[in-house]
């Protein structure tokens, strides 16, 4: 049996995110049939993470176990004839050591009038917001800290201690990117951290609030969970670089 790392892209409005459910149709069950069809068996895919109903990523790891002996530089073509168009198998080799940090994406189209083709591809938020104000704020998520405040319940965790490499906020004419790398991170952690952010800048609180905000553990006292087609998970970094 030989282990495949697969790298892949998604848009995730069609799906219930990445995890296999019982009742909706997800990105691992869609993989997981096309791969069956393609190796002659059934296939199990083991994600680098949890990416919620609706949420995109531009780059993803899964692997799986097979006993086909198709070469790894043919399985992305023959995978990709099987899949839906939303789905893409971009690369397949041996699978990588573990997943040491993740980086995801939250997009905003901050303009008075919405864009059409940002529509469950970026948060059209109408009211201006001051990308310095939200940096500001961002600045104090990174590092060691509890994210029990930017926690949505869900998924049980051991701990909710996660270190934040970096947040960094910019913008682009009318679209706000926000960047977050973490070794880790809880149940709607970025879209909770974004929220704060846009509450820091909309003046619903000071953006040197955020420490106490962590320190309280307290969810209601940082900002909302901002909606899931904004967000995307952009990078993953490996032990090995093969991916």
């Amino acid at each position: 049996m030989r282990t495949i790392a697969l790298r892949l892209m998604y848009v995730g409005t069609a799906y219930h995110g990445w995890q296999v459910q019982k009742n909706a149709v997800t990105v691992a069950e869609t993989l997981e049939h096309s791969l069956a069809s393609v190796v002659g068996h059934p296939v199990k895919c083991t994600g680098a993470g949890r990416t919620d109903a609706g949420v995109h990523a531009e780059t993803y790891i899964a692997n799986f176990r097979t006993s086909s002996r198709i070469p790894c530089d043919r399985i992305p073509l023959a995978v990709n004839t099987r899949l839906p168009d939303d789905i893409v198998v971009v690369k397949a080799t041996a699978v990588p050591g573990s997943c040491l940090k993740k980086e995801y994406t939250y997009r905003i189209y901050n303009s008075h009038i919405r864009n059409a083709f940002y529509v469950n591809r970026a948060w059209f938020y109408p009211k201006h917001l001051d990308e310095t104000v939200m940096q500001r704020a961002a600045s104090h998520f990174v590092g060691t800290h509890d994210f029990a405040a930017v926690r949505s319940v869900g998924t049980e965790t051991r701990t909710t201690v996660r270190t934040v490499h970096y947040f960094n906020i910019s913008r682009s004419g009318e679209l706000i990117e926000c960047r977050v790398c973490a070794d880790g991170f809880l149940y709607n952690m970025v879209r909770a951290m974004v929220g704060t952010c846009v509450y820091a800048a909309d003046g619903k609180f000071s953006p040197d609030d955020v420490p106490a905000i962590l320190e309280g553990r307290n969810r209601t006292a940082a900002g909302p969970t901002v909606p899931a087609g904004g967000l995307y998970m952009t990078k993953l970094w490996y032990q090995e670089d093969v991916l």
